[in-house]
């Protein structure tokens, strides 16, 4: 999806189209329905989306850029607003967009408080792991963008399902630690926590490693490494940034 900024908002090159969950058959696939028609679309989470029960939910989707693709929609958000209260608010459950919004921004400048940007470069490596951005040749950039843990009320209109221990976080401590441990004098290495809704203020989700993440964000920390919230607003058109402030004080308490 090709995105270009106008006004402090990153743009869709079209604008999103509404639908309503189906069901989601497999990690893969959401169905939607879209005018009447049910339509095989791609999931671009393979994981859970909290514990929501997606059935029902109202959607946005982005079109397909290639139309041979075999799923012609990609499934970029869910609503969990009661129906009849208002307009819908979207929680964004697209993680790799999420890095596309991310570079947006810092190339327009609209993450200041987190760094002043002049240059921006992709997929860079520091110590044996490829992160996600080096900015001003000197600031080392991670993006995550958790779903596991959605912190936003949920109504009673809303089915969930029991919530299980967060079990992959072998590739976060991965990250982090190297960001910690490769990072030189003069340097800067950011962990930035991205959320496609707004999200009042994170909170960790207990892990089968709880001790042993803990134990490295903790290290990397005191390295020097800086652990940065930004909250993405989305709607049909595009996204704005909504917030944008630092965790590391937290995290270190």
């Amino acid at each position: 999806m090709s995105l270009h900024v106008r006004d402090g908002k990153i743009l869709f090159p079209e604008p999103l189209v509404a639908a309503t969950v189906v069901r989601r058959p497999n990690r893969f696939i959401i169905d939607v329905e879209v005018e009447g028609t049910t339509i095989a679309c791609h999931c671009p989470t393979t994981g859970r989306v909290g514990n929501l029960v997606l059935d029902g939910l109202p959607c946005l989707l982005s079109r397909a850029e290639n139309s041979a693709r075999k799923t012609p929609y990609t499934v970029e958000a869910v609503s969990v607003t009661e129906p009849g209260t208002g307009a819908l608010a979207w929680i964004g459950i697209n993680q790799t967009a999420a890095n596309r919004y991310v570079e947006q921004a810092l190339a327009h400048r609209l993450l200041p408080e987190v760094v002043t940007t002049t240059t921006v470069r992709r997929e860079q490596f520091l110590g044996k792991s490829r992160l996600d951005f080096l900015v001003n040749e000197d600031t080392y950039i991670e993006v995550k963008t958790p779903l596991e843990n959605l912190q936003v009320a949920l109504g009673d209109h809303i089915r969930t399902r029991p919530q299980s221990p967060l079990r992959s976080t072998d590739r976060f401590v991965k990250h982090i630690g190297e960001l910690g441990r490769s990072l030189a004098e003069h340097e800067r290495a950011i962990l930035l926590v991205c959320f496609l809704y707004d999200n009042p203020g994170f909170q960790v989700l207990p892990s089968t490693h709880h001790s042993s993440v803990k134990t490295e964000v903790t290290t990397a920390l005191q390295r020097g490494v800086e652990i940065w919230q930004i909250n993405f607003q989305l709607d049909p058109t595009g996204v704005r940034v909504l917030r944008q402030y630092g965790l590391t004080r937290q995290f270190l308490e």
